[in-house]
């Protein structure tokens, strides 16, 4: 039997060396005059171990890493085609604790698989749910997809089964599925590593949301600054349409549906859903007022689902395990396992699938493992650049969006950027500001002018000018920005601005205070 090596492929590993461990090995392996297989797959998420190297020996496949290009010649001199010890050496993968306590349904197969092989993907479960699906009406798709309580992933969490009953019962000569993959927040790469890791369950996703909605052609529309996800998405999509899971017949069934990739210009902005569907049309990419819903008017005026790429990724594991079984994981109204993505100042970065519940101290200082300079948490932002900054006081909030919805703060995405004590808060406050004044589409006012002023008023607190009644204008300028704003973007900013001065107060202060108080 051919010996198979798996070496992450995916830009992740690729930035930590991976390309250059994978020449290692092909060289070494031409030089030893021995015959095997180099699979290039989805990183599994623990990028504090990329790149990690598997072999698939007869006792299951065993873990080394994090592997340099040194190590290479020693790895082979100790036998590691057949699972030899070596310092790099892990064991078996799913017994690294980092992955023993994960609950991977979404990425399942993520860092498992050949991404682009199709039969790769169905001999670990893929296309069942798609199969699933095509025995059982619109309606009923769309009843198994609202009873799983599955919400959107990437930021808002509004149910998904309401989004696409909407679009079902709306009526329309043309239906799509465009799939929001523009992950511009800071901290998150759930969606990249999907696109890069397990391309086809978005495939699967999208095409079964077609079938339940009646849309027959879907977009992926992804952000400029993933190559590497652009061409893997590319060439899955080619896969699928030639094994006959896109085109005119689904499986033969009678469903059509077809998707294509779509790159954005850069713009963060167009990771709001409206922004988006102008960026697509080929406009500039501006918030729409809504109504009209895109689910009424959408994509070229048609009605249109927009989902979250880990959204998307889901729908086959409820299709193929039922509704009941992922409604089984998670608490409250917050359903099945989400994939948390700890980044920052952290000692285990990477990304961790686990039901909702966990609380933010397990998540930062047990999964995390702390801080990467070993020096004190300070602060922990959750939801990209426009989520609130939690100090370790709340700490014991689970990871449920009510729950931070409670505590002024959002989930977003998952993403978490962790900071030790050496952050300034009133730094981080301003570039929020910043952030929101540079990324602003311009639409409206309280974004466009509130971002802007607030920059200017930060400032004057930076330099001790009437510190007390610049901060009150703040203050002031943040409840207009959220209660104003048309979208999110002006909306959201007053979280991380008010979070900081919320809980970092001794950050505001004047710096001669700051000092003696230091």
């Amino acid at each position: 039997m051919i010996p198979r090596i798996y070496i992450p492929g995916d830009s992740g590993a690729l930035a930590l060396g991976a390309e250059k461990v994978a020449k290692a090995i092909a060289g070494e392996l031409a030089e030893r005059g021995i015959e095997a297989k180099i699979v290039r797959n989805g990183s599994r998420g623990a990028y504090f171990l990329e790149p990690m190297v598997e072999v698939a020996t007869a006792n299951g496949r065993v873990a080394y890493g994090p592997v340099k290009p040194s190590d290479v010649k020693s790895l082979f001199d100790g036998g590691f085609l057949t699972g030899g010890h070596h310092k790099r050496w892990l064991g078996s993968p799913d017994k690294i604790p980092f992955f023993a306590k994960q609950t991977r349904l979404t990425f399942a197969r993520c860092g498992v698989t050949d991404p682009l092989s199709l039969e790769s993907y169905q001999k670990h479960g893929g296309v069942n749910g798609l199969t699933n699906a095509l025995a059982l009406t619109p309606a009923d798709i769309v009843a198994q997809v609202t009873e799983s309580g599955l919400r959107g992933r990437g930021g808002a969490g509004f149910p998904t089964g309401i989004k696409w009953k909407t679009v079902l019962d709306t009526a329309g000569d043309r239906k799509y599925i465009v799939c929001n993959a523009d992950e511009g927040d800071s901290g998150t790469f759930a969606d990249r590593m999907i696109m890069e890791g397990d391309p086809f369950v978005l495939i699967e996703g999208m095409t079964i949301a077609g079938i339940a909605t009646g849309a027959t052609k879907g977009f992926v529309y992804v952000r400029s600054e993933y190559p590497h996800a652009v061409a893997v998405m590319n060439k899955a999509v080619e896969v699928a349409r030639k094994a006959g899971v896109l085109g005119a017949s689904v499986l033969g069934s009678p469903y059509a549906f077809d998707m294509e990739i779509r790159v954005g210009a850069g713009a963060y902005v167009c990771g709001e859903e409206t922004a988006l569907l102008d960026s697509l049309e080929g406009k500039r990419g501006m918030v729409r007022a809504k109504p009209p819903l895109p689910a009424h008017k959408g994509l070229f005026g048609k009605p249109t689902v927009i989902n979250n790429v880990i959204s998307l990724a889901s729908v086959p594991v409820i299709m193929d395990k039922g509704a009941a079984y992922y409604k089984d994981f998670g608490m409250g109204r917050s359903r099945g396992t989400i994939p948390i993505q700890i980044a920052g100042n952290v000692k285990y970065a990477g990304l961790f699938e686990a039901a909702f519940g966990m609380t933010l101290g397990e998540i930062v200082d047990e999964i995390g493992g702390g801080t990467a300079t070993g020096r004190p948490v300070k602060a922990v932002q959750v939801g990209g650049p426009l989520g609130a900054y939690f100090p370790r006081a709340l700490f014991d909030t689970p990871f449920d969006y009510e729950a931070f919805a409670a505590k002024d703060g959002l989930i977003g995405h998952a993403g978490i950027v962790v900071f030790d004590d050496t952050a300034d808060m009133l730094k981080q406050a301003r570039f929020a500001m910043e952030f929101c004044a540079i990324e602003s589409c311009g639409k409206c006012t309280p974004c466009r002018i509130g971002s802007t002023r607030g920059v200017e008023t930060i400032d004057r607190i930076v330099a001790g000018i009437e510190p007390e009644k610049n901060l009150a204008l703040v203050t002031d300028l943040c409840n207009t920005m959220k209660f104003g704003s048309l979208c999110a973007l002006g909306g959201f900013t007053p979280y991380p601005v008010m979070s900081s001065i919320t809980h970092f107060p001794d950050d505001f202060k004047p710096a001669p205070v700051r000092v003696a108080a230091e």
